[in-house]
């Protein structure tokens, strides 16, 4: 055998293993891919802070209209959404019943002026008798018994002359009564308004006996309007009077509508255990797009940081796994002890840098639900922050994944 021979014959399994040691190397490497990262700019924006609540529309002045009386309605004049004015025909009651109890109280009236004039006449002839036997008794004619009883006459008569003029005021009373009550069978307006709800028609029969009926619902203005909110007491704290109010209405899902809170009310309502507090909110709506009755979804305006450092709120959620750690080449780090001493308010981020990561401590402010301003630490605008890691496993996802995925570019998820 030659010596070319032997070379080839011992070089042969010599590439056979480094092809093989190639391919493991490959196979695993191509296998175990990086875990795929997702990252977002550190940017500049305003910061608003605000408190959630619930709470429904209605008329700054609504004035509910009633009936003194009973009766049948004879006439309704006004219908929804009538404007009215003061002192207008809202309704008239059927006035037969009032009209004759004016009649009975005249002729009450009548009837006690009688015994008045009978019992002053009674009065007259009780002076005149008095005076006969005051004379008599001087010339000892009569027994000093009768003057004693002309006397008392006298008196009796004065009383009962008393007692028949207050029968007759009595009566008057009963008249002016009986008229009033048959004015309030005429239902006006009194105030200037919009009728909002009508609760009765023609022909139909109020009764009038521990409490006035309501007949109409009148709204003084509605180009001004309040919303009554319903505040949990873990977020009443932060609410004060003049703070700015924003919500929106399912009748205009696009359309935001602004406010101001000019109550806050101390009682107290548990509504399934939890304490809430009427927060009263004025709103201007000179369209006139807002009705009574709305449910607004509101939120007020607690606090506000303009052109504040800000990165998402998944940046300071996101909490990678040892698994993640190792296979990237980072490590979870400590707090500095400079910045563990500012309580709460630290947390960290994680920055990339190449492919791997960096902790990066920061003092976190104002959030409003998306951002979270960053009041303190080594981040700057336009730096990235991982939002979100993905562990990769096998060759066919490594075809598609880069190790830093840069999906947080301007106008991409992450970032305004």
């Amino acid at each position: 055998m030659s010596r070319t021979q032997l070379g080839l014959r011992l070089s042969i399994p010599v590439v056979m293993l480094a092809i093989a040691g190639a391919a493991v190397y490959g196979y695993m490497s191509w296998g175990a891919a990086l875990p795929a990262m997702t990252t977002a700019l550190v940017t500049r924006g305003d910061i608003v802070q605000g408190v959630a609540a619930s709470g429904t529309l209605e008329a700054v002045t609504t004035v509910q209209v009633g009936t003194q009386v009973s009766g049948t309605v004879a006439d309704l004049l006004v219908d929804f959404n009538d404007i009215v004015r003061k002192g207008q025909v809202l309704a008239r009651l059927d006035p037969s019943l009032l009209q004759a109890q004016v009649e009975q109280a005249n002729a009450g009236l009548a009837r006690a002026n009688a015994d008045a004039e009978r019992l002053r006449v009674s009065l007259e002839d009780a002076r005149i008798k008095l005076a006969r036997a005051t004379t008599l008794s001087e010339r000892g004619l009569t027994a000093a018994a009768d003057l004693e009883a002309a006397t008392y006459d006298l008196r009796a008569a004065q009383a009962q002359v008393k007692s028949g003029d207050a029968q007759v005021t009595q009566a008057r009373a009963s008249v002016n009564q009986s008229r009033v009550n048959l004015t309030h069978t005429v239902i006006t307006s009194p105030i200037d308004g919009v009728v909002i709800a009508r609760n009765v028609d023609a022909g139909q029969t109020v009764a009038a006996s521990m409490s006035a009926p309501t007949l109409f619902v009148l709204a003084a203005d509605l180009t001004r309007m309040r919303v009554n909110a319903k505040l949990d007491e873990s977020d009443i704290g932060l609410v004060k009077e003049g703070m700015d109010v924003s919500f929106h209405v399912d009748a205009y899902p696009d359309e935001t509508f602004t406010g101001r809170v000019v109550q806050v009310r101390l009682q107290g309502a548990v509504v399934s255990q939890v304490v809430t507090y009427l927060t009263v909110v004025d709103v201007a709506n000179k369209d006139l797009k807002l009705k009574p009755g709305m449910t607004a979804n509101v939120t007020v305006r607690v606090a506000t940081s303009a052109q504040a450092l800000r990165v998402p709120n998944l940046a300071l959620r996101l909490r990678p796994t040892a698994e993640q750690l190792a296979a990237l080449g980072a490590t979870a780090g400590t707090t500095p002890a400079s910045a563990a001493g500012k309580g709460p308010m630290v947390a960290s981020v994680w920055r990339p840098v190449g492919t791997t990561l960096e902790r990066v401590p920061v003092q976190v402010g104002l959030s409003d639900g998306s951002f979270t301003e960053i009041r303190g630490g080594a981040l700057k605008a336009d730096d990235r922050v991982v939002t979100a890691i993905a562990s990769v496993t096998t060759a066919a996802a490594q075809k598609t994944a880069n190790p830093l995925t840069a999906t947080g570019a301007r106008g991409g998820p992450g970032t305004r």
